[in-house]
């Protein structure tokens, strides 16, 4: 962002890891519908570590595509890829993306629609009334409703889905949550809306159209035991009060930094003014 650069609206920000096969098809998605939104934006796409070539994928595009940035991360897990690009992020909204855009982009605009005064979280939700899954295979879907009942006991009651990739945040409630995030890998959203809950945060479940698409890095049988350590860290994390202190330093902004929260950005440019 150049000096005097207006900041960005919404700032998108895409964890992947080992995402060269279908990062393309997906930047092209969402570059083709903020084309047709009159708001400024930005788009965080971090690289956590990826062995394949999603970083060529990325700067491929950054030549053409102005608003794209890209965060070189080594591998530690999407929560701790999703925290680096929040707290790079610019926008007034930061909306939480995967990178296969299991929910289409378009409904981008379904959580942006009157943001009321006081809401400050809205997640997407494949449970929630109106909400649908296409193509998820049963037994997927049985472990990850087993796994949020888990999470409705012991954490975040009242949530049907906290799993869901997609959400939309206040910039100052972002930087807030994940000040405090500890959880580096896939219970990170668990943590996020715990915390959330705990520091008197409104949360609002969006109903979305949810596409099940091949090769998710997600290992049922494994992901699924580490996910459950995590969730005993963040109760343990609770009752030792760590939730009530930053956990990582704020950082500072500055828009020609090769560095931000400790990892390496590349920004060609960043936000830029869309066509009407």
């Amino acid at each position: 962002m150049s000096a005097g650069a207006p900041r960005p609206e919404l700032s998108i920000i895409i964890p992947a890891y080992n995402e060269a096969r279908r990062l393309s098809e997906s930047i092209a998605q969402l570059q083709s519908y903020l084309q047709t939104q009159r708001f400024l934006s930005e788009v965080i796409i971090v690289d956590d570590g990826s062995t394949d070539s999603t970083a060529a994928v990325v700067r491929s595009w950054m030549g053409r595509w102005h608003a794209l940035r890209l965060i070189r991360a080594p591998h530690q897990g999407k929560g701790s890829a999703v925290r680096a690009g929040a707290l790079a992020a610019q926008g007034a909204w930061i909306y939480l993306a995967d990178a296969d855009f299991s929910v289409p982009v378009e409904e981008i605009s379904c959580f942006l629609k009157e943001p009321p005064p006081r809401e400050d979280l809205r997640i997407g939700s494949r449970e929630a009334p109106g909400a649908r899954r296409y193509g998820e295979p049963y037994f997927r879907h049985v472990m990850g409703r087993v796994f949020n009942l888990v999470v409705r006991m012991l954490l975040v009651p009242g949530v049907s889905d906290t799993q869901c990739g997609f959400k939309l945040l206040r910039r100052e409630v972002a930087l807030d949550l994940f000040l405090h995030q500890t959880i580096p890998g896939w219970a990170f959203d668990v943590e996020l809306l715990y915390i959330a809950r705990a520091r008197g945060y409104s949360v609002r479940e969006i109903p979305v159209p949810w596409y099940f698409r091949t090769g998710s890095k997600v290992h049922p049988a494994r992901d699924t035991i580490g996910m459950l350590r995590d969730l005993f860290a963040i109760w343990r994390n609770a009752l030792r009060g760590r939730y009530q202190r930053r956990v990582v330093p704020h950082p500072t902004y500055a828009p020609e930094s090769e560095v931000i929260a400790g990892f390496e950005i590349e920004t060609p440019h960043s936000a830029t003014s869309l066509p009407d």
